[in-house]
């Protein structure tokens, strides 16, 4: 799996690109047919906006944003929304072949 971190209109720090890849390498925890991460980390105006799109095995891109004062606040909120993403996603795949009656 690779994890592709970029800035736009800001350069990303090796700590911060550190920080945001080990949060990435997590989301296989949840579902283990992702292939790729690609975050963007976009800072202006004194607003920082962290996006994942993340790619996997026969699904669309699960795509989330979020926006903070402080670029590791924003990633973890985007964290947030990803993993909630990806438990519903595998949830409804688990339950597809067994309906409730």
């Amino acid at each position: 799996m690779r994890v592709t971190v970029s800035g736009r209109h800001m350069g990303v720090s090796d700590s911060l690109r550190d920080y945001v890849t080990e949060k990435a390498s997590r989301l296989t925890r949840f579902f283990d047919r992702i292939q790729g991460i690609d975050v963007v980390l976009d800072g202006h105006d004194g607003i920082h906006q962290a996006e994942i799109i993340v790619h996997a095995d026969h699904h669309h891109p699960f795509v989330a944003s979020e926006e903070h004062e402080k670029a590791e606040a924003a990633v973890d909120l985007l964290m947030d929304k990803i993993e909630r993403q990806i438990s519903r996603h595998k949830e409804k795949l688990r339950n597809r072949k067994h309906p409730e009656h």
